[in-house]
């Protein structure tokens, strides 16, 4: 099991541990619900360094990225974030991932920490544009910080204006260190992540800076576990749940990102002939006003018929009601349709609802 540079930090807090995708990683502190609600009322800090982080680079790396994944890389300029997906040539998902422009000839891509050899090792496979490809994945932590006091916190330490537009990011130092500061967020709440390199005791440096900087809005440290309900109550895929090698981008619900007018990509053929066809099944949110708890791989009925499968689902810590998301046939996914959640053989009534599930 691998370990980020903050574990013995996680440690001294009293952090349960939990292997994570090759990682030992925290999966909360306190509560996960305590840690949800600090996200969505103040502030909280994750430590997501099991990303990882491949540079490509050259003069051809845009047509590189443009062929590999599925959204519009053309449309990027120097400081911009891009959310994207790779795909098999089947229309199945590789990986979800953020595309950053730091100019027109170097890029980074932040990938899933399940996937990371998987992943490099797809664009290695796919890399005919003879651009130079580096997975830095172990010479980067990186840590979340968010919530509406986030900004607050953080222009604390920072050298410069914190004024970042969503899904931009900039080069600053955070508490004297050179970083990269974006503002993309998994939780739908205001936040910036930070990238930095160094060792553990660097990292710790980093980790109580922030700490002290957020004492007054009592700043919490937050698991994996709160990060998971935190993106479920925006609707944000999970790759592994919501999406994987089985699923395609259409169904999922990331037809905006699948720009089918763009030149050849990979899986393009096949994803026109998706769209052509109608969609089989959707990604669908759910809500109940039962007392329940949805489960990834959780049936889906109506009337004692199987119409679909959960994939991710909780109870909403801001709702107090059960959410989920789940693939279902596209005959039942009208908005407000009535749906079960099947559980221990009892049928639990839910509805079909817009995302998110709570509105910011």
């Amino acid at each position: 099991m691998k370990k980020t540079t903050l574990y013995s930090v996680h440690e001294k807090l009293g952090a349960k541990i939990v292997e994570f995708a090759g990682y030992l990683m925290p999966i909360q502190y306190s509560s996960i619900i305590a840690e949800h609600k600090a996200v969505r009322n103040s502030v909280g800090v994750f430590d997501v360094s099991h990303m990882g982080e491949v540079f490509v680079s050259g003069e051809n790396a845009l047509d590189f990225i443009q062929y590999i994944t599925i959204n519009d890389a053309s449309k990027l300029f120097p400081g911009k974030v891009q959310y994207s997906a790779m795909c098999y040539p089947d229309g199945g998902i590789v990986d979800d991932l953020l595309v950053y422009k730091i100019s027109d000839t170097q890029f980074m891509l932040v990938i899933n920490a399940s996937n990371i050899e998987k992943d490099f090792n797809w664009m290695l496979q796919n890399n005919k544009f003879g651009v130079k490809l580096e997975n830095k994945s172990d010479e980067y932590s990186l840590l979340a910080i968010q919530g509406p006091k986030s900004k607050e916190v953080l222009q604390k330490i920072c050298d410069k204006e914190l004024n970042i537009e969503y899904y931009n990011f900039f080069e600053a130092k955070i508490a004297g260190y050179d970083m990269i500061v974006s503002r993309t967020g998994y939780t739908g709440e205001l936040g910036f992540e930070i990238y930095f390199k160094g060792d553990e005791k660097l990292a710790e440096e980093v980790w109580n800076e922030i700490f002290e900087a957020g004492k007054d809005f009592d700043i919490q440290p937050v698991g994996l576990g709160a990060r998971d309900s935190l993106r479920l109550e925006m609707g944000f895929c999970l790759y592994g749940n919501d999406i994987d090698q089985t699923t395609n981008p259409l169904e999922a619900g990331l037809g905006w990102i699948t720009k089918l007018s763009k030149e050849n990509f990979i899986a393009k053929d096949v994803l026109m002939k998706v769209k052509a066809e109608g969609l089989k099944r959707k990604l669908t949110p759910l809500v109940s006003d039962e007392k329940a708890f949805p489960r990834h791989g959780y049936d889906l009925t109506v009337e004692g018929k199987k119409v679909g499968t959960i994939t991710s689902g909780t109870v909403s810590p801001v709702l107090e009601k059960p959410i989920a998301l789940g693939y279902v046939d596209s005959d039942y996914t009208n908005e407000n349709s009535k749906i079960n959640f099947l559980i221990r053989g009892k049928e639990i009534p839910a509805k079909i609802v817009k995302l998110p599930f709570i509105k910011k």
